[in-house]
């Protein structure tokens, strides 16, 4: 039986945290520092979790489920 593959679009931009959910990256940082609030982009910074409505789906592409 061949290897199961993953998507590869979906993991470049989601990862899995250490108790198994989806994570992702906050939009809204590619352009256009100038024209945001510095507090915006501090809170832009880092990763949060993908909605739970979402996690089954993000996780099936990752090959998670």
């Amino acid at each position: 039986m061949p290897k199961q593959k993953s998507n590869r679009a979906a993991a470049k931009r989601f990862g899995i945290s250490g108790s198994g959910k989806a994570t992702r990256g906050h939009s809204g940082l590619r352009h256009g520092m100038i024209g945001k609030r510095r507090t915006r982009k501090r809170r832009l910074r880092g990763s949060s979790l993908v909605a739970d409505a979402d996690q089954a789906r993000v996780l099936r592409l990752l090959g998670k489920r």
